[in-house]
């Protein structure tokens, strides 16, 4: 996935394959939790990474038109992805792919170069949550003919999701994972507190957003523009796109953060409340009942805010 992870855990250890009750994690025991988290994780790119060529999803997104049989893991990712592209009507979008690679964010791309509108239209021709239909029954995906499929948005997500329940397996309740940014956690930390954090601010001096939050079967993910863009004639185009227009969105949302039981739904949700924007972002959020923290710039300042469903994991009562 181009990026690193991280997992920390506390005991008492439940598994007798790793030690006995409030005993130290062995080396081996360690060893063996690395080599299973690093498996699941391989299986995701194996399966839902368009970087490399040979993926299922980059299968799919070559195949013809039909009906193409996907394992359970996929399915459960571009079922997910799906409800969110509904739910948002189109806010979010798994489709976008081809228009992600005419951006120059894709696999192969050299971000830089503008796209003509004849081409972002060819494109979302092919493109849109409408053409993506699922079959629950035989975990089944339909491939109308040349729609590209994207994880981006929500494969991290799931990963952090996969790796909390091989811990949890492992009879491990006390846990932080982490991959890309994303983070779940569960139970308390190594000093017996809850696991807490605080959101990351973009810019010069990455300043804090100054809510720390607690974090106890919850995921947090945070969607942004300001890792990967390019600047032409000194406007900011960001790896992240508007699928209704194709274009790179050009609000003044920094970034969006979302705390979820699941992680996989906090990193489509914050993608989708980017794209929509503060006003209706935070509409939407609200409604929702989402926690969820909007950065927004205001020249080089950044200024922050929330759903009221944050501000109680912020402030709890």
């Amino acid at each position: 996935m181009g990026t690193t992870w991280s997992v920390q855990v506390a005991g008492p250890w439940q598994d007798a394959r790793l030690a006995q009750a409030g005993q130290p994690l062995p080396g081996q025991a360690s060893t063996e939790l690395t080599q299973a988290l690093q498996a699941k994780l391989d299986d995701i790119i194996d399966q839902m990474s368009h970087w490399e060529a040979d993926s299922l999803i980059s299968r799919i997104n070559k195949a013809p038109t039909g009906w193409y049989q996907v394992p359970e893991e996929f399915f459960t990712v571009v079922s997910c992805a799906q409800q969110v592209a509904q739910a948002t009507q189109g806010a979010y979008d798994p489709t976008v792919g081809e228009l992600v690679a005419l951006w120059g964010f894709g696999p192969h791309g050299q971000p830089g170069q503008l796209p003509c509108d004849s081409q972002l239209e060819d494109a979302r021709q092919r493109s849109g949550w409408q053409q993506l239909h699922l079959n629950a029954e035989h975990r089944g995906v339909w491939q109308p003919g040349g729609m590209s499929l994207d994880f981006s948005s929500i494969a991290k997500g799931y990963g952090v999701d996969a790796m909390a329940l091989a811990l949890e397996d492992y009879g491990l309740t006390n846990y932080m994972v982490e991959l890309g940014g994303e983070l779940r956690a569960k139970g308390r930390n190594p000093s017996g507190q809850p696991w807490r954090l605080q959101v990351e601010a973009p810019g010069a001096h990455h300043e804090q957003a100054g809510l720390p939050i607690a974090l106890d079967g919850l995921s947090i993910a945070t969607s942004g523009d300001y890792r990967r863009f390019f600047i032409v004639e000194g406007q900011r185009y960001a790896h992240t796109l508007d699928p209704r227009t194709g274009r790179a969105l050009q609000n003044n949302l920094a970034c969006v953060s979302v705390v979820h039981s699941q992680c996989m739904m906090a990193d489509a949700l914050s993608t989708a409340l980017l794209c929509m924007g503060l006003e209706n972002g935070m509409a939407y959020a609200s409604k929702q009942h989402l926690a969820a923290l909007f950065m927004v710039r205001h020249g080089e300042d950044i200024a922050v805010e929330w759903t009221p469903s944050f501000q109680r994991l912020a402030h709890p009562a």
